[in-house]
Parts: structure tokens; sequence; C-alpha cells
């Protein structure tokens, strides 16, 4: 049974913020000054398995990462935005190319340029150490921080709901 009160039914796609999210909130600076970023494999095995299954999942980030995208499009991942300002304007966009609805769109975001697209989906969740704002634009704030299973814990329970987790399909990567 879901912890998230929402028809987990109607959910086909999922729209992540990187920092904060995939990756954890603290990174180590490289050399260059850009955070290092962190992955949990569960999430990656998560986001894989949803691709296999036939879901759109996308990253819908401000920052950039050569390395995060390397790793986003071996798992399949079909729309990846990075160095994004506004990020209703790429979401908007990958709406209309896709034509998903709102209430389609799970959106997994933490902080203050994440809350104009939680509030433009139907399902907008929070890390547990979001920001306040993103807490409060959000339908489900989960009790997992940002880069420690967040993602694995919202496409789970929603594949859970729709019967499209756990099949062989997707062992492997």
């Amino acid at each position: 049974m879901s912890s998230i009160a929402y028809d987990l039914t109607q959910v086909k796609a999922f729209v992540l913020d990187m920092d904060g999210v995939i990756s954890c909130a603290i990174s180590p600076l490289g050399a260059d000054g850009n955070p290092s970023r962190t992955v949990n494999v569960k999430d990656g095995y998560a986001m894989q398995h949803a691709v296999k299954q036939g879901y759109i999942v996308a990253i819908l980030s401000g920052g950039k990462c050569a390395a995060m995208e390397r790793r986003s499009r071996l798992l399949g991942l079909q729309y990846i935005f990075m160095g994004v300002k506004h990020k209703i304007t790429s979401l908007q966009a990958m709406m209309q190319e896709t034509g998903l609805k709102p209430e389609q769109i799970c959106y997994i975001g933490d902080d203050l340029p994440d809350v104009p697209v939680m509030n433009a989906v139907g399902l907008p969740v929070a890390p547990a150490d979001a920001a306040p704002e993103a807490k409060d634009a959000a339908r489900y704030i989960s009790q997992i921080k940002g880069g420690y299973g967040v993602v694995r814990e919202v496409i789970e329970q929603t594949l859970r709901a729709q019967d499209a987790w756990g099949s062989e399909s997707a062992f492997g990567w």
C-alpha cells in the first residue's frame, strides 16, 4: 500500500531535479569549483526500470554536470534539461511534445526554483530535507533525504500501484 495520498495510477512521467533530489544536497567541490554529484544506485535502478516499463523519466535542473548527463542517458532517460533558468518553460515544452497532462506528472524538487514546476503538476514531491517553500508546494513529503533514495521510493510506489514493479524486463542495466 502506498503512503502517497494521490491516485498513482494516473502517473505516466517522473520529472526530477538533480541537486538535492537525485544527488545529495551536500557534495564535495571538484578542482574546477563545481560540485561532484553523488548518485544512489537504487534510485538509478528505479529510473531505468520505469523507462523499461514505458514511463517518461526526465531531469530538469539548473545545474550542469556532464557525468550526470552521461549516466542519465545510460539509464535510458528520454529528456535531460540541464542549465535551465526557468524550469517551467522546459516542463511545458516537454508536456507539449509528449501530450502529458499535469495530473500524469510527478515532479520531485527540493528548492525555490522547483516551486513553479511543483505548482504545475499533479503530484509534486519534496524530499525530507527540502526547503520550506518546496515542502509547502508538495503534495507528498518523503521521509527520505534527497540523494538517499527518494526517487526510488516514489517510482517504486507508483509502479507497484500500477502493477508494473518487479518485472524481469528491468533486470540488468
